[in-house]
């Protein structure tokens, strides 16, 4: 062969720039491959382990990995870029966020398998569900992507973040809200999670997921090779130039945090995890030398009128006098007036009026316990938290899924639904505003109580029971939650549960004390609080979510334009 025909074999291949553009060009594709799906799936299993790593080789074990989170999605967004049909996106979006999401809350199996007593295939069935169905909401957004995406690589990766905070917050607000594995949490031990006291976990999630597109638009053009870094630089430098912290001390606090861990399937049993409770609570909380001893939710699983008698007599005379109050998660009210999963205060009468309710006049004992459903009141002022956000299933049945509860042994109830933003508990100069269980979740909901920096609340407190999913990856997810909200309101956390993690967060977000997990025993630690309001505290406290949902429809809505145009 002449050189002349070499010169013209190479003339005619492709240079790399142009390769790179034929492969990610979006309209090549004409089908999907299995090596596509395989892909996609994998990226999915592998934006579940970002979350939380469960593992005990190759990274910290229960910590989130951002740079995978990152890297996860953007082989999705790389693969979507590639796609030239509105249905190829749908399968593909609709595949990585199953695998997602199962790979998320595999455990709920534990709780309707061996808690529930659902038969195993039933059980897979309902965890799997779950995923597919709420995974379409993520399949409609890359099937829009597909659609209404720009050319520009920028505005290709502006438009896939739009669409994936949409879906994030329909996961939070349709059908009760499951919003469990957000891609944000994965950010709290990167660079991203500083923007928290600004833009929350859904603006975490935004950006997170443009960095992705980003990443992935690299392969499609030379412009955004250059471009791209210059972005990074330019939001990693944003919280350097947004100043100092929010809020300020509210002075410390000594606290108790107990930690029962009573198996979940003897908690209800008379003559073993029952009684197990009501001695060990009983003897921690009549035997606490801080100012404040915190027992999670339903430590005392018994209505007060059930307990055995003189129980809440000894507890209400224990604080009735002196400097020290309790926090104690217990099932509130009657077969009569409904029944609520309920947190009650007790602390000295001399330490201000009734909380939680108007005062009423007049034999206020008598009446502020007949209202929690309490037969006997001694001496200590009361005061009461109903849980707001209830676990479908669990709290309350889901018109027309009696039949699906009737196939566990899990007791159930259908709960009353407590206020929106109910005011604190005051004590020694702190306002702690209690939780229940996966309300931590719902950053929204807790916001609602910092509309007014006089009686927002300088520490947030967490009241949970894990047991129902085992000695599994969910404890280290529900702590990522709780520090996630340390980090949006700048306020610390306290945790109190059965078998964990009970530790203390500060407003940074960090974890400071944290009791070994799975052991019976008592945390005594310090607490800072903190005043003033966030930046996400007062546009979350006033508008809720609209100004998110607003921006991620204004943001498809103008591409969708443009693209016609």
């Amino acid at each position: 062969m002449g050189k002349h025909s070499i010169h013209s074999m190479m003339s005619s291949l492709p240079t790399m720039p142009a390769l790179l553009e034929h492969i990610g060009h979006p309209k090549q594709r004409k089908g999907l491959s299995f090596l596509d799906y395989a892909l996609v799936l994998i990226a999915g299993c592998a934006h579940a382990l970002s979350l939380a790593w469960p593992f005990s080789v190759g990274l910290a074990q229960g910590q989130p990995v951002w740079w995978l989170q990152l890297l996860s999605l953007a082989v999705l967004a790389w693969q979507l870029d590639r796609c030239a049909r509105f249905k190829q996106g749908l399968w593909l979006g609709w595949l990585f966020a199953s695998a997602w999401l199962g790979g998320i809350f595999w455990w709920l199996f534990i709780s309707l398998h061996v808690y529930g007593g659902l038969a195993a295939p039933l059980a897979v069935l309902a965890v799997g569900g779950l995923a597919i169905f709420l995974a379409s909401y993520y399949a409609v957004a890359c099937a829009v992507y597909v659609s209404v995406a720009p050319g520009g690589g920028t505005r290709r990766a502006i438009v896939f973040a739009a669409l994936w905070l949409l879906a994030e917050l329909a996961r939070m607000e349709f059908f009760t809200g499951f919003p469990w594995g957000e891609a944000g949490y994965a950010h709290l031990s990167g660079w991203l999670d500083d923007y928290a006291p600004w833009v929350g976990v859904h603006g975490i999630t935004f950006m997170a997921a443009f960095l992705a597109a980003g990443l992935a638009g690299v392969s499609r053009s030379q412009r955004q090779l250059v471009l791209f870094p210059l972005v990074v630089v330019a939001i990693a430098a944003g919280p350097l130039l947004a100043g100092k912290s929010a809020s300020t001390t509210a002075g410390s606090l000594q606290v108790t945090l107990l930690q029962g861990n009573i198996p979940q399937d003897e908690k209800f049993q008379p003559g073993t995890g029952l009684a197990t409770a009501l001695r060990w609570y009983g003897e921690q909380l009549q035997g606490a030398k801080t100012p404040l001893v915190v027992a999670p939710e339903t430590s005392l699983p018994l209505l007060q009128q059930q307990l055995p008698e003189g129980y809440w007599r000894a507890l209400q005379a224990r604080f009735s006098t002196g400097q020290q109050a309790a926090l104690i998660g217990v099932p509130l009210g009657s077969y009569g007036t409904g029944y609520a999963n309920s947190v009650v205060g007790l602390k000295p009468f001399s330490a201000g009026p009734p909380q939680g309710k108007s005062a009423p006049s007049g034999g206020s004992e008598v009446r502020e316990a007949t209202s929690m459903g309490a037969s006997t009141f001694a001496q200590a002022q009361a005061f009461r938290y109903d849980k707001h956000h209830l676990v479908p299933f669990g709290e309350f049945v889901p018109p027309g899924f009696r039949w699906f509860i009737d196939l566990m042994k899990i007791p159930l109830g259908d709960f009353s639904r407590g206020a929106r933003g109910q005011p604190p508990f005051e004590w020694q100069g702190q306002r702690l505003a209690p939780n229940i269980c996966y309300e931590d979740l719902f950053g929204e909901e807790l916001g609602a109580s910092f509309r007014d920096a006089s009686v927002a609340p300088t520490v947030l407190v967490n009241f949970s029971n894990i047991a129902w999913f085992g000695n599994t990856i969910a404890i280290d997810q529900h702590l990522a939650i709780s520090r996630m909200r340390a980090l949006e309101f700048e306020r610390p956390m306290l945790r109190a549960t059965n078998t964990g993690a009970t530790v203390i967060i500060d407003h940074r977000g960090k974890v400071t004390h944290e009791l070994p997990r799975h052991t019976r025993g008592a945390l005594v630690g310090e607490v800072e609080g903190r005043n003033g309001i966030t930046p996400y505290a007062k546009w979350v406290s006033r508008y809720g979510l609209w100004p998110l949902w607003a921006l991620g429809l204004a943001l498809v809505v103008l591409a969708a334009a443009l693209r016609r145009r």
